[in-house]
């Protein structure tokens, strides 16, 4: 974190997210001052809380990747979710306490997976013995009862020494064999047999309580509950040895996993680190009284306003604070205002940012500069079959005008509207593609308007385009 300065956090966004370098600098902004805060006493780092960002912006302008990049850079959990998802207390509904418990659960999984990629090597060891105990079977102790007339006479004594030595002779040659069959499971000489193991079964029965009504963590709590009385179960498994090792190395990893020391960190790395993205804010913005099913959409923000704002949570891990949380709100506010929230929740989001809406020269540059850029995708995805695409300069020009028409004339949904092109322009080679191969394909300006002629001419474009 220390090496992630402002600059930085914007430079590895650059890489995936073409343009909103407002919205990139204040969230690398929210961030560094997260790595100022640890930095200070205690008595100060508890007075300092995050300043929440409110994005306003039209869709598929980058708002939900910023965010979601942001989070995967600095390894926090975070979690995206709609607030229209949510309802007043006393609705039917899920209550916006779940937006914590969703949140603390995605936490326990970073921390448990970390936990258990730590102790793979030693999980794969135990796992390598489990099997060795399939292949080669541990000796069976001999319980035998001594006659009490030998024990008398001392006849036996000559018929015991001759056991100890049997038994020490077959105990040699089992260790042998073990250690031959550990070396070829270790080299992979034995990945392609088969073998019958046991494992836990993942199927469990579900327990809901007052399902849809916001109880939800009392029915995991009462399932937790009934699940420790009975035995887990187990299944056998006929698998081939280089996917039990697979299968058992993961068991014996969770089983090494200490889940009360996962909780404690997950809920530390929550409070402190933790990345909400709240969008379609604006869904819940105005209306004020009435009746329908806009009359909670008030309620829906005074219910979110203290978690914003800083409360304690329960969850099935413990107590969870969202003080130290950082919030994203997005939303497009097309019929809204940011000012339709309560006055509240407007001070709860003091860094408001208004990102762009997307051109042709965006448009280009999103098909083919970022990492994972459509241009590469689909190239990569047909190539796995024999197909080389080659995409020319004017093609790509062409699928981005294009594109712009179609957000202008019917409704702009930024740059998703870049996958339905890629899509209908590569239809038909997607779908033959492996009756084609091997092929070279140029994609070029007259391509792509043959492509997408149908579309262009249409004036009714809805038709054929999302």
């Amino acid at each position: 974190m220390e090496d992630l300065t402002p600059k930085a956090i914007v430079s590895e966004l650059d890489k995936y997210i073409i343009g909103q370098n407002k919205a990139k600098r204040m969230v690398a902004v929210a961030l560094r001052n997260r790595y100022r805060r640890q930095l200070l006493s205690d008595d100060l780092k508890d007075e300092i809380i995050p300043k929440n960002i409110l994005m306003i912006g039209p869709t598929g302008v980058g708002k939900t990747e910023i965010a979601r990049r942001l989070a995967r850079l600095v390894g926090a959990p975070f979690i995206k979710i709609e607030a229209t998802k949510f309802t007043e207390v006393g609705y039917v509904g899920r209550d916006v306490e779940a937006i914590v418990r969703d949140l603390v659960e995605s936490g326990i999984r970073m921390v448990r997976g970390a936990k258990a990629e730590y102790l793979a090597p030693k999980a794969e060891e135990k796992a390598v013995e489990r099997i060795l105990d399939l292949l080669v079977p541990p000796l069976k102790k001999e319980g035998k009862q001594k006659n009490p007339f030998d024990m008398l006479f001392g006849s036996a004594q000559n018929d015991e020494s001759d056991s100890d030595e049997r038994k020490k002779d077959e105990q040699d040659r089992y260790l042998q064999k073990r250690s031959l069959f550990r070396e070829k499971l270790i080299q992979g000489l034995l990945d392609d047999e088969y073998i019958d193991i046991e494992v836990e079964s993942t199927l469990q029965p579900s327990i809901e309580l007052f399902p849809g009504s916001g109880m939800e963590e009392m029915g995991i709590n009462f399932q937790d509950v009934l699940g420790g009385l009975f035995p887990k179960k187990k299944k056998t498994k006929k698998v081939k040895i280089h996917e039990a090792k697979r299968i058992l190395a993961q068991e014996e990893a969770q089983n090494l996993v200490d889940m009360d020391e996962v909780s404690q960190e997950a809920i530390e790395l929550v409070e402190q680190s933790g990345i909400v993205f709240l969008d379609e804010m604006d869904k819940i913005a105005g209306t004020q009284g009435g009746a329908g099913p806009d009359v909670s959409r008030e309620g829906v923000q005074r219910d979110i306003l203290p978690i914003v704002e800083g409360s304690t949570v329960m969850t099935k891990y413990g107590p969870v604070k969202t003080d130290h949380m950082l919030f994203i709100a997005a939303g497009a506010f097309h019929v809204s205002k940011p000012s339709d929230l309560i006055p509240e929740l407007q001070g709860s989001f003091p860094i408001r940012v208004e990102l762009e809406s997307l051109g042709r020269e965006d448009f280009v540059r999103i098909l083919t500069e970022p990492e994972n850029a459509l241009v590469k995708q689909y190239t990569a995805l047909l190539e796995t079959e024999g197909v080389h695409l080659h995409f020319l300069a004017d093609g790509i020009d062409e699928m981005a005008e294009i594109a712009c028409q179609i957000n202008d004339q019917t409704d702009n949904i930024g740059a998703r509207r870049l996958y339905t092109i890629m899509e209908k322009v590569l239809e038909d080679i997607s779908f033959s593609a492996s009756e084609i191969s091997p092929a070279d394909i140029r994609i070029d300006r007259s391509f792509v308007q043959e492509k997408l002629a149908d579309i262009v001419k249409d004036r009714d474009l809805t038709k054929y385009i999302l």
